[in-house]
């Protein structure tokens, strides 16, 4: 069962909800009738702004270019809208959040769903709506109404609003049962159900949709319950001013369509490997890749690249197999040509050392070899592309993306002509003619996927081994709290 099916007319049906959802949520007013009071003003006068979140893939990260997701995006927007700069507090859970906004802070933007009936605090309108969403265990039999949740073990994170959509749906379904944690987050969540400790789990989708890749032993089920509102959160007792502002900073991207390009960029995209494809590579990045770990890390040191980025393009290349040859004789781990094995002072394509050092020492020179106007990631993409193609047909698809309007430094454009070099109208103009155009798309696309969940593994190991010392013999009992049936 694919992980959010395809099925038309469940599709759109979600996405009638959530559009309608999403109007009626932007019409609501703002509060007036309270004075505007000094909150605004004093953001301004000490010359930051003050939040509070949660380190989680939704909301705020540390990416390999700096600070990165969705919410840290918008306050960022936000700060920059006052003439302000940030400060971030990300060293909570959603309780935290809350409180430290009671106490101290100016805002919280963590995935909060908007609760007028919390003491203390002010919301700003809707940003985004929260479905809750069942997923299961994969070996389990796929549960496809509340009834069949009975004897299940569900899990959930308390204050996520999804917690709140289940007591609601207990009051129609006494039986229904779950535990609750405060000191989880959802990929912890997430990863309880891929390792059996969980039978179920209830998350958003956008959340889902954001890790599955990560946890393929984890399947999407069905949706519960009516969807929730994603809003910032405000202390009480201090006026509407800053809370305006905001407002009208979220009307002004709502209405410049800036928002929802937002969260799309975030979480309406595609993921391009499927369940199969992922739970293939995270198995071998458990059983293979421990085998040339360190020689990628030593050929990273060498090459200043990131060691997951080049065991991406090795797994991408051969599958981490030191003798994969194929059709047209490339041969190893990095799968090299002859010629390039021989410039590169490689004699034994078959050994893994020779071979890792040698791509990663060939996709360093590819990158030093671009034109400095190419900056950033867009030259890292281009690099790997001609790892793939070739720098001759990289440089073709460069001047048609020129001939076309588009900007040749950036990867976004290059990436539309590259397979143009598959049409004759198109290869026949360039220097090195006709190439497979479309295969460095791919293969740059899958290496950002591969690296993205060796990044997410390697930076889970910590802290999924925290967490199973503070489960022992199965004991969960200082993680979950038990919701019992009412009956």
């Amino acid at each position: 069962m694919p992980a959010f099916p395809t099925d038309p007319a469940r599709r759109q049906w979600r996405g009638t909800v959530l559009l309608t959802s999403a109007l009626l949520l932007a019409l609501l007013p703002v509060r007036s009738g309270t004075p505007e009071g000094p909150h605004l003003e004093e953001v301004l006068a000490r010359d930051f702004l003050s939040v509070h979140t949660r380190n989680t893939p939704t909301t705020y990260y540390e990416g390999r270019q700096g600070p990165t997701g969705f919410e840290y995006e918008l306050v960022r927007r936000f700060a920059n809208h006052l003439g302000v700069s940030l400060t971030l507090d990300a060293d909570h859970h959603i309780q935290g959040v809350l409180d430290a906004v009671r106490e101290e802070g100016d805002l919280g933007a963590a995935a909060l769903p908007l609760d007028p009936t919390l003491e203390g605090l002010l919301f700003s309108r809707p940003i985004m709506l929260l479905q809750p969403l069942l997923v299961y265990r994969r070996d389990l039999h796929p549960p496809e109404t509340i009834a069949e949740l009975d004897g299940l073990e569900i899990g959930t994170l308390r204050g996520s609003g999804a917690d709140r959509v289940l007591r609601e749906l207990q009051t129609e379904h006494p039986e229904l049962s779950w535990k609750e944690s405060v000191a989880l987050e959802v990929a912890d969540l997430l990863g309880q159900v891929a390792r059996g400790n969980l039978d179920a789990a209830v998350v958003f989708e956008h959340q889902f949709r954001l890790n599955r890749l990560f946890f393929p032993e984890v399947e999407d089920g069905f949706t519960l319950g009516k969807p929730l509102s994603l809003a910032w959160a405000f202390p009480a007792g201090r006026g509407l001013g800053l809370v305006n502002a905001a407002n009208r900073f979220l009307d002004d991207l709502r209405r410049d369509g800036e928002l929802d390009a937002l969260v799309a960029s975030y979480f309406g995209h595609d993921d391009y490997l499927e369940y199969v494809g992922a739970r293939i590579f995270i198995q071998q990045a458990r059983e293979r890749l421990p085998h040339y770990a360190e020689l990628f890390r030593e050929a990273a040191r060498n090459t200043r690249f990131d060691w997951k980025l080049l065991a991406a393009v090795g797994y991408q290349e051969s599958h981490w197999d030191p003798k994969a040859t194929s059709p047209t004789g490339v041969r190893g781990l990095m799968m090299l040509t002859n010629a390039t094995s021989g410039d590169l002072g490689v004699d034994n394509r078959l050994d893994p050392a020779q071979s890792i050092h040698g791509g990663a020492r060939y996709l360093r020179e590819l990158k030093n070899r671009l034109p400095e106007s190419i900056t950033d990631e867009d030259r890292l993409y281009m690099a790997m592309a001609a790892y793939n193609v070739g720098l001759g047909h990289l440089y073709d698809a460069r001047r048609i993306t020129e001939q076309r309007g588009g900007d040749p430094d950036q990867w976004r454009d290059v990436r539309e002509s590259l397979p143009l070099l598959q049409e004759r109208k198109w290869h026949s103009q360039t220097r090195h003619g006709y190439a497979r155009g479309g295969e460095p798309v791919i293969y740059v696309r899958n290496i950002r996927r591969y690296y993205e969940i060796l990044a997410y593994l390697d930076r889970s190991q910590e802290q999924f081994h925290e967490l199973n010392a503070r489960l022992p013999d199965g004991d969960d009992s200082d993680v979950f709290q038990l919701v019992p049936p009412n009956t």
